[in-house]
């Protein structure tokens, strides 16, 4: 088999086949690498856009649906190549077997690519945006927070992980000392504002 695919005729199926084995590494080694938000904006037909027709829509991380497109590729154009030796005595040229199989095995892996995506756990990010820390608070580390001088102040987010932002107190004369917990509610640029837990904005009435 092997010197089979060292033929002329089956090296586009034995260089995919190592692709999709090097891919298939890179995935398994750093799980998660391949996600990429895409967005399929080009439609085809109406509702179905071309990134569903593809097996691309349902969230499968792009490194996962290049290694079954690789796949799926190199076992039709063996099969193809194998089917054509025995009908005519001799596989068919690279090129004519590349298309053959690029044709067969782009919608079979549109169907590998659903079922995958069905039982692959979902991909979820822990990455947050810096606004998605505000009415979160946050404990000032080094000096007193004042306007115009801001203080270090770290804030833990929804996911657990710490973030160390610079913070000024929302009124002009507040002083929010270091160690002190503070709310943040607004941000202009890197610069959040917080109001201190003592403060009456945040007491019960």
């Amino acid at each position: 088999m092997i010197s089979q695919l060292l033929m002329p005729s089956y090296l586009p199926f034995a260089f995919s086949f190592v692709l999709m084995v090097g891919i298939g590494l890179i995935e398994a080694v750093g799980p998660g690498l391949g996600h990429l938000d895409v967005d399929g904006d080009l439609d085809v037909d109406g509702d179905v856009s071309l990134l569903d027709w593809l097996g691309l829509g349902s969230e499968l991380p792009i490194l996962i649906w290049l290694t079954s497109l690789l796949g799926c590729f190199t076992i039709a154009g063996i099969a193809l190549q194998q089917s054509a030796t025995a009908i005519r005595g001799e596989p068919l040229t690279w090129m004519a077997a590349s298309i053959g199989a690029l044709v067969v095995g782009a919608p079979l892996n549109t169907l590998a690519a659903n079922v995958l995506a069905k039982v692959m756990p979902k991909f979820e990010t822990t990455v947050v945006s810096r606004d998605d820390l505000l009415r979160r608070r946050g404990v000032i580390l080094e000096g007193s927070a004042r306007r115009g001088s801001p203080a270090r102040a770290k804030v833990v987010d929804q996911h657990g992980q710490a973030h160390f932002v610079m913070v000024e107190p929302h009124d002009d004369m507040e002083i929010i000392p270091s160690g002190e917990t503070a709310l943040l509610v607004r941000r202009e640029g890197q610069i959040f504002y917080a109001v201190p837990d003592r403060s009456t904005v945040l007491q019960p009435l």
